[in-house]
């Protein structure tokens, strides 16, 4: 499976955030600036995690995005979904039932083998993101980072 890399980019930026002082905001701007992306379809990607209520955006000259709950709430899963959607990369086309090797219908009554194994396999990876909060991902990461991220992001540690 391969994701845009717009989901790398509301990944980091989401982990960004979460490493700001509570209720501090950050613009698309600013984020696009950190990270050396284009802002202008960046703030539509930032715009999505917002319709899903991942983020909250304020306007105004000292506005800018910042996480709509806390960090345990926020899940990996919930923020590559609101982006690259919930539909599973593999779409089975029963094309056991065509060409030369074509099977019966009648040995088509089940799903076919190959579609159940794909549909375990991205229930697997949906599991797994779904473990895994923002705040776990902030626990990870280096005790100094925090602190350089804001320092670095808004110019204040």
């Amino acid at each position: 499976m391969k994701l845009p890399v717009s989901t790398e980019w509301v990944l980091h930026c989401a982990t960004t955030l979460a490493q700001l002082e509570p209720g501090a905001s950050a613009s698309a701007a600013q984020l696009a600036r950190y990270y050396d992306l284009p802002a202008a379809y960046l703030a539509k990607q930032l715009q999505a995690l917002v319709r899903a209520g991942v983020l909250t955006a304020t306007t105004g000259p000292r506005g800018g995005f910042r996480l709509a709950r806390p960090t345990a709430e926020i899940t990996l899963l919930q923020i590559v979904e609101a982006v690259d959607g919930t539909s599973p990369p593999y779409e089975c086309r029963e094309i056991r039932q065509r060409g030369q090797g074509a099977l019966p219908p009648e040995d088509c009554h089940n799903t076919c083998v190959l579609a159940a194994r794909m549909a375990r396999a991205h229930e697997a990876w949906r599991r797994s993101l779904a473990e895994v909060s923002l705040a776990d991902i902030i626990s990870e990461l280096p005790p100094s980072a925090p602190a350089r991220t804001r320092l670095r992001l808004t110019g204040s540690a």
